[in-house]
């Protein structure tokens, strides 16, 4: 099996039809909406700006109302007031739109929205879910922040909904149907209440103050009184009431030197993301907001609107993901919902309800990202210097991880409590070092007496590993660059990749500048989401995204000449027959572009491997001949030699030649990661070629990698690899080729068959053309799994027996901790350790590296597409590559089919 497939019920907005106002979910301009944020009239707007939109006055008051209304935007501060007269209209309109759209209660509104429309939170969130509830839409259908007000307000998570759905259509069949609103709750349940929220006076009538006992008689008239009343002055069971009766309003008051904490999640609900801005907002300041940092400091780091940061906390706080650090003696004190204040701080090790940890899913930022030029990344990089540490607290290890290791804490019912610091991890994009204690507390509970089956042994060892590594990075002196500065260690911040994409790249690395002293990333990360590059602070981990892509096997066989035979194929490609390079093999390894690879079995490959060719570029290598391959995995930096005659052994595999090339060519001793070796099974004897003469590629070879420094990289010309060597005919050993580049039309044709035809099919041939099935366990889809490559080395280890090196090749090369493997994560912890990787010397020679080996995998790259990589003037192009945050991979396609035998990379066109 592979890693757990995580599921996207996220779903992103279209076009948007509000009245008579057309909406597109694509944002407006961006310069024509900075112009609108800071209120420049049509008199004031540059020509270039006025082109933009046509020199049209009626569009420009167009895109002001759509902007406003999307956003949120109040009426008297902003240019909406002279574009719309009527301004109890424009609210309705705006309430109107967000309500539709399942958008957050506008909260920062309230003044005008509860005194002047007397719409509360409570009536704002019944209409949409009795119009969500009339349509007959699923509970998914709610982002995930309105999901979880509509639950703090109404008592509404998943099962009640689907309780009232139920009573609700069952109505319909025996009876007339009944109205949605009878089902609904009256008025809002008790919510909690920190003492140091402000109450203000709602909208009251004189009936209302008619129904009213002496004591709401009494509070109502001590808020009118006094203009900014806290919480804690008043009578606690008098404000539940009042704000039950939607008589009062909260207001989450937030400072400017305000600090925030957020503790592991409590009642998250896990459905999708829309895009709108202030959900992107909320995801943004997540994965940014520390306790050390206050809240006009985020706003600078983020270079973000301070009002707009204070909005986003303030509802951070509504919803109890957050709460303020220790500012005054009332701030650890909350109103309950049963009106008696408690310490807030005995709520954080609640578990989170099953209910909302139920599934993981994707949550990539809607958001159009800029491009960083480069004064952005010489600033960013120099934020040392910036001083904005106000708070004087020391820089972190950041351990950067992706979604894989949430699903598996979160999939392997592993521990109750560690839900919901998975939910944390996965959604807040952070788990700060102040919560690791409660962490590992959960992890030292997982059960590592007995053995599990299958998928469920993976999420233990993940687990265990889990909590081995925080152990390792945290308070250890021995990972310090310098003892002195910081005697006691540093402390460690888990970071979600995914979360950090959401931020465009130049405040990505201000927020890594101003909070971490280097980075270390979890291995392998998936194939599917791209690495984050980082120059400073240092990152032992891929470099680029490059790194982590098929490019870079090819990039290590080519630089020492070793690896398995190789075939890279385009998208397009369609295989008429196996190449006979794998033809003697019972298993291969398949990995499609972009994603994580497969093991399959050759009996039954042609199909999978065409389904996977319509779609995206393919790599096929033989794994094991008659069965699965053997794989070692050796940890790096390398230990130095003991013995002047060293013998390539399981307890010793780093004495493998192919090893020693590659540590040396690649400069492994100041970085950390894994080898992996591959033994196929194939007899020895048939090892004097993979290929015959007469059946290799008719094309002449090219480039190959080589360990150059710098300056010969750049100065080195670049030849095409896909010209043909003249002299060299191909030979006919078959009367068509293997393979033919499929056209546009019929690649959609293709599709379209595969779609209906085929999907059912994709692991099974012709029982015409093999008498071979296959089994469930070779049925495995290539696009999400990657393929069960450790080894238990515990077992294989034991042996001490001479290994034959020719039985042996290099298979890929791993940057970063591994925690699939708890005795490999133990090895490269203490290689890590014993060669003081972390000095300060080391981390300097660890951007060298990295920036040496991203200039030569790219240099590699451009050799082999017809295009290159990075162009003479194209620097900042290569930056836009390497900084993009779209959920795209940045990586190049090939652009023609590559193969990889006999220690040689050549274009393949075999017939």
């Amino acid at each position: 099996g592979g890693y757990a497939a995580i599921i996207d019920f996220r779903v992103n907005t279209t076009n948007i039809q509000f009245g008579g106002l057309f909406i597109s979910s694509k944002m407006l301009n961006t310069d024509v909406e900075f112009h609108i944020r800071h209120n420049y009239t049509w008199l004031k707007l540059p020509g270039n700006i006025k082109q933009a939109i046509g020199n049209s006055q009626k569009e420009y008051d167009k895109s002001v109302v759509t902007y406003s209304i999307k956003n949120q935007l109040r009426y008297k501060s902003n240019l909406i007031r002279w574009i719309r007269k009527d301004e109890k209209k424009y609210y309705e309109e705006l309430l109107s739109f967000s309500r539709e759209h399942l958008m957050l209660y506008p909260y920062h509104l309230s003044d005008v929205i509860v005194k002047g429309l007397r719409i509360t939170p409570f009536n704002y969130y019944s209409s949409m879910l009795q119009d969500i509830m009339s349509n007959e839409k699923s509970y998914d259908s709610l982002p995930n922040f309105t999901a979880a007000d509509c639950l703090r307000l109404l008592g509404i998570g998943r099962n009640q909904y689907i309780d009232l759905m139920n009573q609700c259509r069952s109505s319909r069949k025996f009876f007339r149907r009944r109205p949605v609103k009878e089902l609904l709750p009256p008025k809002p349940i008790p919510i909690n209440i920190d003492g140091w929220w402000t109450v203000h006076v709602g909208f009251i009538t004189e009936d209302d103050v008619k129904m009213c006992s002496l004591e709401e008689k009494l509070c109502i008239d001590h808020i009118i009184d006094n203009s900014k009343i806290v919480v804690a002055e008043l009578d606690t069971n008098t404000v539940q009431k009042l704000y039950n009766r939607g008589l009062i309003y909260i207001d989450v008051s937030i400072q400017d030197d305000d600090c925030f904490i957020v503790p592991p999640l409590e009642g998250f609900v896990m459905n999708r993301v829309t895009g709108d801005y202030f959900e992107t907002l909320l995801y943004k300041i997540f994965v940014s907001i520390d306790e050390h940092t206050t809240i006009s400091e985020l706003a600078s780091v983020l270079e973000i609107d301070l009002t707009l940061v204070k909005n986003a906390v303030s509802v951070y706080c509504r919803l109890g993901f957050s709460q303020r650090k220790n500012r005054e003696s009332d701030a650890d004190r909350m109103l309950d919902a049963g009106g008696s204040f408690v310490d807030r701080r005995s709520m954080y090790e609640t578990p989170l309800d099953e209910e909302w940890a139920e599934s993981v899913i994707d949550n990539e930022a809607c958001e159009p990202q800029r491009y960083p030029s480069t004064s952005d990344l010489l600033r960013a990089a120099s934020m040392d210097d910036l001083d904005i540490q106000s708070s004087g607290h020391q820089k972190r290890i950041a351990f950067l991880f992706d979604s894989t290791l949430t699903a598996f804490l979160m999939m392997g019912n592993l521990s109750q409590g560690l839900k919901s610091h998975a939910v944390t991890m996965f959604e807040v994009g952070k788990l700060c070092d102040e919560s690791l204690d409660s962490f590992i507390a959960e992890l030292d509970k997982v059960d590592t007496g007995r053995e599990h089956e299958g998928e469920a042994q993976r999420y233990f060892d993940h687990a265990i590993t889990l909590r081995n590594t925080i152990q390792f990075l945290r308070y250890n002196k021995d990972l310090v660059p310098d003892p002195d500065q910081y005697p006691s260690g540093l402390a460690v911040d888990l970071v979600r990749c995914e979360s950090l994409h959401g931020l465009d790249a130049a405040t990505c690395s201000r927020v890594l500048n101003k909070n971490y002293r280097f980075l270390v990333s979890m291995a392998p990360l998936s194939n599917e989401i791209k690495p984050i590059s980082s120059c400073t602070p240092q990152h032992f981990g891929p470099a680029i995204p490059e790194i982590n892509s098929i490019w870079f096997k090819l990039y290590i066989y080519s630089l020492i000449g070793e690896g398995p035979p190789s075939l890279l194929l385009v998208k397009g490609t369609k295989l008429r027959r196996l190449p006979k390079i794998f033809h003697e093999y019972e298993r291969l390894l398949i990995t499609s572009w972009g994603h994580d690879p497969g093991i399959v079995a050759s009996s039954n490959i042609l199909i999978t491997l065409n389904d996977a060719l319509m779609h995206s570029a393919v790599l096929i290598q033989p794994h094991g001949w008659a069965s699965d391959g053997t794989t070692i995995h050796v940890p790096f930096p390398l230990e130095p030699s003991n013995t002047q005659d060293p013998v390539f052994t399981w307890s010793t595999p780093e004495y493998h030649p192919a090893v020693r090339r590659l540590a040396t060519k690649l400069n492994l001793q100041h970085v950390c990661g894994f080898i992996t070796l591959l033994r196929t099974g194939r007899p020895s004897d048939s090892d004097s070629g993979f290929i015959e003469a007469e059946e290799t590629s008719d094309s002449r070879t090219s480039p190959t990698a080589d360990n150059t420094d710098l300056s010969d990289v750049a100065s080195s010309p670049v030849e095409p690899s896909s010209s043909l060597d003249s002299a060299n005919p191909p030979l006919a050993t078959h009367p068509e080729p293997d393979f033919e580049i499929v056209n546009e039309n019929e690649f959609k044709k293709m599709d379209q068959l595969a779609t209906s035809d085929v999907s059912d099919d994709v692991m099974t041939t012709d029982s015409k053309s093999t008498n071979q099935s296959a089994t469930p366990d070779d049925a495995m889809n290539i696009n999400e799994h990657r393929p069960p490559f450790s080894l238990d080395i515990g077992t294989t280890r034991s042996h001490d027996g001479v290994l034959e090196e020719s039985d042996w090749t290099l298979l890929e090369v791993f940057y970063g901790l591994p925690l699939f493997d708890m005795r490999l994560n133990v090895e490269v912890c203490s290689r890590i350790a014993m060669e003081e990787l972390c000095r300060h010397d080391n981390l300097e020679r660890v951007l060298n590296v990295s920036r040496s080996l991203s200039l030569r995998v790219l240099n590699f790259i451009s050799q082999h597409l017809d295009k290159p990589v990075v162009p003479e003037s194209g620097l900042q192009l290569r930056l836009k590559q390497q900084w993009s945050h779209n959920t795209q991979s940045p990586v190049p396609l090939p652009t023609h089919n590559l193969l990889f035998t006999d220690g040689l990379l050549t274009s393949w066109s075999d017939r």
